[in-house]
């Protein structure tokens, strides 16, 4: 049964107490992942295009980020579109490339925070991933909340490219592929990554009931802990981003067990 909107107010204020006033700070995530999952279906649910699901979950992404801000949050990882999704039709692809574009715009509106591409931006139209580029480039020095705009992005693929940056740099320092495999580390491949200089996120949240990674940040999210929400990406609501930060307030942590 749908309660009223009223007692969920009520039940997301007092969420909210608790994870400010009952908390120690080192209790919240630092760097969240988010996978916008279920925008196709909440259309179709809907009768709706496509597009209008599409378009209704960016216009949720900024409510999100007001969200993350408010408790804190330094870090989000937005998984946008994948290099498997570059695969749909090219309708849908169009559409989808002009609302991410509106949704940078916004973006760009708030001179905080600070927008960084992370994906394949070659498989991108060009006006996009200039787009992109140039949001990131006037936001660079912005110290707000760190926004990482996963487009095009396949988390084989950019370990494929961190190895194949850190080859390249080995081979400019004169290095031959013998002494690169004897002296090859875990940062070596950290160092090249879409994210690198970041921490790696505390939390992985996936909404639309769905509960496999999909390729997300594969290599970043080794120690991450997992959320997984049943409701469609469009009907997120504050309470349930609440709910995903009290249950990883409850965890224990365990790093390599």
């Amino acid at each position: 049964m749908k309660l009223p909107r009223v007692v969920y107010r009520f039940y997301e204020r007092r969420l909210g107490r608790f994870l400010v006033n009952d908390l120690p700070p080192d209790k919240l995530p630092q760097h969240i992942g988010m996978m916008v999952d279920g925008n196709r279906r909440w259309a179709k649910l809907a009768g709706a295009p496509t597009a209008h699901g599409h378009q209704a979950g960016a216009d949720n992404i900024l409510q999100f980020l007001d969200w993350c801000e408010d408790f804190g949050i330094r870090t989000v990882t937005l998984y946008m579109l994948s290099t498997d999704n570059m695969n749909r039709s090219a309708e849908e692809l169009s559409q989808l490339m002009g609302i991410i574009a509106n949704l940078l715009d916004r973006l760009a509106e708030n001179p905080t925070r600070r927008i960084h591409p992370v994906g394949a931006l070659e498989l991108l139209p060009e006006y996009l991933a200039a787009k992109l580029t140039g949001l990131a480039e006037r936001t660079h020095g912005c110290g707000g909340l760190v926004v990482n705009m996963a487009v095009g992005y396949g988390g084989r693929r950019e370990i494929v490219d961190a190895i194949r940056e850190h080859l390249r740099t080995e081979a400019v320092a004169g290095r031959s592929i013998e002494e690169v495999a004897d002296r090859l580390e875990i940062d070596d491949i950290s160092r090249f990554l879409y994210t690198r200089g970041q921490p790696d996120p505390d939390l992985v949240i996936r909404t639309s009931g769905e509960q496999r990674l999909s390729g997300f940040m594969t290599w970043q999210s080794a120690y991450s802990e997992f959320y997984f929400c049943e409701a469609l990406w469009p009907d997120f609501r504050k309470v349930d981003f609440l709910r995903a930060l009290r249950d990883y307030a409850r965890r224990q942590r365990r790093f390599g067990s």
